[in-house]
C-alpha cells in the first residue's frame, strides 16, 4: 500500500511541477513519519524517498537512533528551547523556528556541538489562532535580528494552511508566503537566503507547488492515516 501511496503522491507532485513550469528536482518530498512506526518508514524508504518530518523532539530522537542509514530528517513540529540541544546535530532543517528567543537558543547549541544550523521561519498566513508562527508584518524584523546570530542560519519560510476540504482555498495563502519570500530576499539580508518555501500538506501540496513550494510535507498521502501510539 506505501509504495502505491508514494507512487501517487510522486505522480501528482510532477503534474504539478509540470502545470507550474516548474522542474521535478525543484520540489523535495517530506514524508511526514510522525506518529508512525520505524517498519513504516523503512517500506517508505525503499521507494528512494530521503526526507522525514518528526513533530516531536523524542520521537525524532528516538527513530534516529534505530535507523541507522543517512537520511534528512527534517523537525517540523513546534519546537520548545529546553529540547534545542538534543536535535541541533541531528536534523538538516528545522521548519518552524518563530522567536528570536528560539532562535538564540538554537545558536547556543548549535555552538556547543560546533555545527551550523539550517532552519525556516514559520509564518502564520492565515492568522489562525491556533497555529504558531508570526504573522507576515512580524517577520523581517525578526529575520534581521536572527541574520546577526552565529551558527544558525535562515534557508527560507515555512507555512502551516488552514485545513480545508477545498485546497484552492489555501491559494492565497501560498502566494502571500512567496511573495514575502521575494519581498525578503530583495533586502539582501547577509546571512539569510530565501531559496526554500516549506508548504502544502497532504490536502493542499498540489496548489502550494504550482504557487512555489520547494517543500512538501506529506504524511497520511504516504503512510496512510494516522496512528497516536507511545511506541516507534
Amino acid at each position: 500500500m506505501i509504495k502505491e501511496n508514494v507512487d501517487d503522491v510522486e505522480s501528482r507532485v510532477q503534474a504539478a511541477c509540470s502545470r507550474a513550469g516548474r522542474k521535478r528536482e525543484e520540489v523535495t518530498l517530506i514524508a511526514v513519519s510522525k506518529t508512525k512506526p520505524v517498519s513504516a518508514i523503512y517500506e517508505v524508504m525503499e521507494t528512494g524517498i530521503k526526507d522525514y518530518g518528526e513533530n516531536k523532539v523524542q520521537e525524532l530522537c528516538d527513530k534516529i537512533d534505530i535507523i541507522k542509514e543517512p537520511l534528512n530528517w527534517h523537525m517540523i513540529g513546534h519546537l520548545q528551547r529546553n529540547k534545542v540541544k538534543y536535535i541541533v546535530d541531528k536534523v538538516k532543517l528545522i521548519h518552524s523556528v518563530d522567536s528570536l528567543r528560539l532562535a538564540e537558543q538554537i545558536s547556543v547549541e548549535a555552538q556547543k556541538k560546533s555545527v551550523e544550523t539550517d532552519i525556516l521561519i514559520e509564518v502564520n498566513v492565515a492568522e489562525e489562532t491556533s497555529k504558531f508562527g508570526l504573522s507576515t508584518d512580524e517577520v523581517v524584523q525578526l529575520v534581521r535580528d536572527i541574520a546577526k546570530l552565529p551558527a544558525v542560519h535562515i534557508k527560507g519560510l515555512m507555512t502551516v494552511a488552514p485545513f480545508t476540504d477545498n485546497p484552492e482555498d489555501n491559494r492565497p495563502y501560498f502566494k502571500n508566503l512567496k511573495q514575502l519570500a521575494v519581498d525578503i530576499a530583495g533586502k539582501n539580508i547577509d546571512n539569510v537566503t530565501m531559496n526554500e518555501l516549506s508548504m502544502g500538506m497532504t490536502g493542499d501540496y498540489e496548489v502550494a507547488i504550482e504557487e512555489g513550494a520547494t517543500m512538501v510535507r506529506v504524511g497520511t498521502g504516504i503512510f496512510g492515516a494516522r496512528i497516536y501510539a507511545k511506541n516507534v
